[in-house]
């Protein structure tokens, strides 16, 4: 399959029509049908449903709908990068990230920008996440990590990575003996634990996993920073559920202990939103693509553990519908 094909096959999902899309993409609508033919023949599999109410995509079909759409971003990005001029870019850039993505991230982005293209000046803006998506949906962010991927519709997006949770709680401490090297889905319950409030993706998924095993579990505060969160625990009085990036809150990932949960896997997924790339600033077209540049690096080196990058899966899953 070619580029060509999966644009016009992309172009026929989003319409539901053979007939608009024939006159969006300027092809005659049997040189169109011929195309669709020739890759439906390549995969292996119908990928289309026609009928007198238009056209639709089978489950094959829908697969790599998705997965074509982000082929054809990439490319678009690459072409866009490579049409501009970057060495004397000046501006102001902003850049939403969480307060645990900001730990990890922060520095080596604002270094590596630095460095690199010293003209760009960046606004870090790190508040909590369902701030960030508020700002995002706004407008007033020109590039951000979030934690949906539905948090803002008229932004592109695209998958980032996959964090998992760990119990977190100081070294030494009582409440975990030092011995103990995972703890299940009950013993985590039966801790004093440290909590975002209710309106957080992350509080709603321990919930989610409390209630489905049928757990009661005792919230000793609810704390929306992730500073103070840390703080309290350090303090003796708890322990929280967090990505491991959230050890470096405190400048100090050494005196944590990141405890696994053995019988339930709790991760979360990030994604970066910015705006279409036809409509972003050289500038914040930089910050994006250098962006995921420093997240591949820190991932890669293994400086930033407990994650995986999202990119790399997707992209062998798209690899895979060779097979279809």
């Amino acid at each position: 399959m070619d580029l060509r094909q999966l644009r016009y096959f992309v172009s026929i999902v989003e319409s539901g029509s053979l007939s608009k899309a024939s006159r969006q993409v300027f092809v005659a609508q049997p040189a169109l049908s011929s195309q669709m033919a020739r890759l439906e023949e390549e995969v292996g599999k119908p990928l289309l449903v026609r009928s007198a109410r238009g056209v639709v995509p089978t489950a094959n079909g829908e697969a790599l709908y998705h997965h074509a759409k982000f082929v054809l971003r990439q490319v678009d990005e690459a072409v866009f990068v490579a049409r501009k001029e970057y060495s004397d870019v000046k501006g102001r850039v902003t850049i939403g990230l969480a307060p645990s993505t900001v730990g990890i991230l922060g520095l080596e982005l604002l270094e590596h920008l630095k460095e690199k293209y010293p003209g760009i000046v960046l606004n870090v803006v790190a508040v909590h996440s369902g701030y960030l998506e508020d700002l995002a949906r706004a407008g007033q962010l020109d590039v951000a990590i979030l934690f949906s991927k539905t948090a803002a519709s008229d932004l592109t997006v695209e998958p980032l990575l996959e964090e998992d949770l760990y119990v977190i709680i100081p070294k030494g401490s009582p409440l975990v003996p030092d011995a103990k090297e995972s703890l299940t889905l009950a013993e985590t319950a039966a801790l004093p634990l440290i909590l975002p409030s209710q309106g957080y993706g992350l509080r709603r998924q321990v919930m989610a996993e409390f209630e489905r095993a049928g757990l009661q579990y005792e919230a000793v505060a609810e704390i929306d920073s992730l500073l103070l969160s840390m703080r309290y625990s350090a303090k003796g009085h708890g322990v929280t559920i967090q990505p491991m990036a959230a050890t470096l809150a405190l400048d100090s990932p050494e005196r944590w202990r990141c405890v696994p949960i053995s019988d339930v896997r709790m991760s979360r997924r990030s994604y970066i939103y910015s705006l279409p790339i036809q409509k972003l600033s050289a500038g914040a077209s930089i910050v994006r693509s250098e962006l995921k540049s420093v997240i591949r690096r820190l991932v890669q080196s293994g400086a930033w553990t407990g994650v995986r990058l999202l990119e790399e899966r997707d992209a062998g899953t798209a690899r895979a519908l060779d097979g279809l």
